[in-house]
């Protein structure tokens, strides 16, 4: 086995790092507003990087539920003129046909979604792909890495910014809340999370087990 393949690395996964703005909690009736992807690979040292990031402006779906609260967190205006958004259909259909298109080029067999708090994104990106009645997901349905638990064993910080902070990766708190931004400070974290692991020899130590255990089955001889 290659140490240097991402499809080695997560058992024939991929690891696309996904964040989702939303007008509310509730992924079955809380408008979905803006979604994100940092598609990650490998170099041929075994770094993880970000490749590509993809960001879409989502208009709300049909009788979405947008929760004024959320709206001024985020400080996003679903209605503001020239806002260039599309249908999350869309959004999905064009974010997909790239994933795939990684997926057949590293030779994974899918992709799985990377998130801070993954559970709240995986969410929400399920429920558009329900409405969306799409039948192709490339993204494991319920498998996720969850990046504000690795950042707490990691770093003991759970916030995204904290994490950041204590990974010395450069955060802006005016930046935050835009799906593109906050993803791509994942996939630094994420990143710096896995990179930091390997050199500490985790992951080849761990490819090369049923190597090291035949050579001390001969050892013993």
């Amino acid at each position: 086995m290659s140490n240097h393949e991402i499809k080695d690395r997560f058992r024939g996964y991929l690891p696309v790092v996904i964040d989702v703005e939303t007008a509310g909690f509730n992924q079955k009736t809380d408008a979905l507003l803006e979604v994100a992807a940092s598609i990650l690979r490998m170099d041929e040292n075994g770094e993880l990087y970000i490749h590509e990031t993809l960001a879409f402006l989502i208009k709300p779906f049909e009788g979405a539920n947008l929760e004024k609260s959320a709206l001024e967190f985020t400080g996003i205006n679903p209605f503001a003129p020239g806002r260039q958004d599309i249908a999350e259909s869309e959004a999905l259909a064009q974010m997909f046909s790239k994933v795939r298109k990684e997926l057949k080029s590293v030779g994974c067999k899918r992709a799985i979604l990377v998130g801070h708090n993954a559970a709240f994104d995986h969410g929400f990106l399920n429920a558009a792909i329900e409405r969306a009645g799409i039948k192709r997901n490339p993204f494991h349905p319920f498998s996720s890495f969850d990046t504000a638990s690795l950042a707490g064993l990691v770093y003991g910080q759970t916030v995204l910014a904290k994490a950041c902070e204590a990974a010395s990766i450069p955060f802006s708190n005016s930046e935050a809340h835009s799906a593109k931004y906050d993803t791509e400070k994942t996939a630094e974290l994420f990143c710096d999370m896995v990179n930091r692991w390997r050199r500490l020899g985790g992951w080849p130590l761990a490819a090369n087990k049923e190597e090291d255990s035949m050579a001390s089955v001969f050892d013993a001889m």
